[in-house]
């Protein structure tokens, strides 16, 4: 893959944001412009009041409306963050590719993983470096467990229990609660990306897969609001993820049985909700967890408390520059997020 060239390879990297919602808003932007590898020179948002807080909070990117706007500065540019929904991913993501951007793809990815293979050959061809902002892999819960795998102080590890679940009977009111499955919604495509990925993270390759998804919302045509999947990794462990937006309580984010201990955390992570509070990545404290937050590990009657590790989003794009400049592999290789949709796709066609 073609690296970083010119002032580039050296100055900030030139960077492009395409949408100004959560993703763009809450994760991709503030990472960007708290990171000294970066500039964020353009941000494409076509709602008023969204490009009016756009340059409100980043007086000196360019706003503009469209991706058809966006392009036509590609020369001035080294890298398109797309932070859109997952159907507008493959043609996005591709006219990047075919202006020689490197680009990096929210997940899910997109929306089928014959779209993923084909974009990633076409990045290929292109020379062009290609990832996914799988972020979750730097949450501080996830940090910690496998760091407690890695470290074998569980045994040999029999079963992962891993949950997102929340109370939002109103729905997320965005592309989650109105696109259809077949353009990437649902709460399996959306937070199945996260949880599959940590589970294939922690305990490699999936041999089978089994799942069921249900819809809770008022439209009995909607994507699923409720989901369940069962995975048999080739290491023998048996992963059990829950995803859930109407879960009146919820269950831990993650229970973890191995042959010696378990570990057993609650509570999501907080770097999102820290984000869209305004908090930046160098404020002091970012990422790191209260000890009330904190997991417990060993076994029944005698439990202790687990120091987490600090939630750490902004290493996804540190990677990033080092790649981009030839340093070092992209923080999220695109054929793990491919495997991912398989898995999801696999899960679809029997639920």
């Amino acid at each position: 893959m073609e690296t970083l060239k010119g002032s580039a390879a050296a100055g900030p990297i030139r960077t492009a944001v395409v949408g100004f919602g959560i993703s763009g808003k809450v994760f991709h932007a503030p990472l960007i412009a708290a990171d000294a590898n970066y500039s964020l020179d353009v941000i494409v948002t076509a709602d008023p009041d969204r490009a009016s807080e756009a340059a409100r909070l980043y007086p000196d990117a360019r706003i503009v409306p469209t991706p058809e706007d966006l392009f036509a500065l590609s020369g001035d540019l080294d890298l398109v963050v797309l932070g859109t929904p997952p159907l507008t991913h493959f043609d996005l993501a591709a006219t990047a590719i075919a202006h020689g951007l490197p680009v990096v793809v929210d997940k899910p990815f997109v929306t089928t993983s014959d779209q993923g293979q084909e974009l990633i050959s076409r990045a290929a061809d292109a020379g062009v470096q290609l990832t996914v902002f799988q972020n979750r892999r730097w949450d501080a819960d996830f940090l910690t467990l496998r760091k407690l795998v890695g470290e074998a102080v569980l045994g040999e590890v029999r079963s992962f229990e891993s949950r997102f679940e929340w109370w939002r009977p109103e729905g997320f009111g965005n592309w989650r609660d109105t696109a259809a499955v077949s353009e990437g919604g649902g709460i399996l495509n959306d937070l199945g990306a996260h949880l599959i990925d940590q589970a294939i993270q922690l305990f490699g390759p999936v041999t089978e897969s089994y799942g069921e998804t249900a819809n809770h919302s008022p439209d009995p045509g909607g994507a699923d609001t409720e989901a369940f999947v069962s995975l048999l990794h080739e290491s023998g462990v048996r992963s059990r993820l829950w995803m859930n937006g109407m879960a009146a309580q919820v269950g831990p984010r993650f229970h973890v049985l191995g042959s010696e201990s378990g570990y057993t955390k609650w509570g999501l992570d907080g770097q999102e909700p820290a984000l869209a509070a305004g908090t930046t990545p160098t404020d002091p404290g970012y990422g790191v967890e209260p000890q009330t937050h904190w997991g417990t590990f060993g076994i029944d009657g005698d439990l202790r408390p687990t120091a987490s590790e600090p939630g750490a989003y902004p290493l996804f794009y540190a990677q990033l520059a080092a790649a981009l400049r030839g340093k070092g592999p992209l923080p999220v290789d695109p054929e793990e997020s491919l495997d991912v949709l398989r898995v999801i796709e696999n899960i679809r066609a029997f639920a």
